[in-house]
């Protein structure tokens, strides 16, 4: 027997009739294009989370910026250190305390005095004028202590206590074998080995004028030995 092709009972095959050609078979629908694929929900919100905190950035960084530029343009003016428009007057710095000691009063030790010609600066205050002048006291060679006042008698030059004999030869023109008291403003020499005429013809005191035209020998000031203690007394 002839192949018999196998009939579908739920497909009933067309009629053949004579003459008639057959219907062409329904074409088939196409086939649909793929669904679209479409995210589940939680990526949908995950997705919208993150394009929410992009969108927060960005406006921070705006309102950043904002700011710098704001306070850029409103930043105060440094203050100039320029003083010269306002000129002040100069501060006078305080006075410093004297580092020498002051008399009348212990003015030294007799160990500061060890040899003869040994010499020592102090203040001393005056009685006429109650200010602070300076002042020294020598020990002589027969061991005398003798005190005296560095300021020039009726004057304003200091004495000065010269020991290099060659200066006393230089510039006082003056030759000695020890040392002198000077006055550097008009060259008189006084040597304090020697009494000259004091305060009145009758007073003798040490550091007659051996040179030069000054008016008297220096004012005295009276000094004492107490214990260890070189003190400053009275003065002429």
């Amino acid at each position: 027997m002839p192949d018999e092709k196998k009939l579908d009972p739920f497909k009933p095959q067309q009629p053949v009739i004579p003459g008639v050609a057959p219907r062409a078979e329904a074409a088939k629908p196409a086939t649909p294009p793929e669904a679209q694929h479409i995210a589940p929900p939680t990526q949908r919100a995950s997705q919208a989370q993150t394009k929410l905190i992009a969108v927060a950035a960005a406006a921070a960084v705006l309102i950043l910026l904002v700011g710098l530029i704001y306070w850029g343009r409103n930043k105060p003016a440094p203050v100039s250190a320029d003083t010269s428009a306002t000129p002040t007057a100069p501060v006078a710095p305080p006075k410093a305390a004297p580092t020498e000691p002051v008399g009348p009063g212990a003015i030294g030790t007799v160990d500061e005095f060890s040899k003869p010609w040994s010499a020592k600066h102090f203040q001393y205050r005056s009685f006429v004028s109650s200010q602070l002048e300076p002042a020294m006291v020598v020990r002589l060679p027969h061991g005398e202590y003798w005190g005296f006042s560095l300021v020039e008698p009726f004057g304003n030059c200091q004495l000065e206590f010269v020991t290099d004999l060659s200066k006393l030869n230089s510039e006082y023109g003056y030759r000695a074998d020890h040392p002198m008291v000077g006055d550097p403003c008009n060259h008189t020499v006084y040597d304090l080995l020697r009494y000259g005429g004091g305060a009145s013809t009758e007073d003798l005191v040490r550091g007659v004028i051996v040179k030069g035209n000054g008016i008297r020998p220096p004012m005295a000031i009276e000094i004492k030995v107490q214990g260890n203690n070189i003190v400053a007394g009275r003065s002429e």
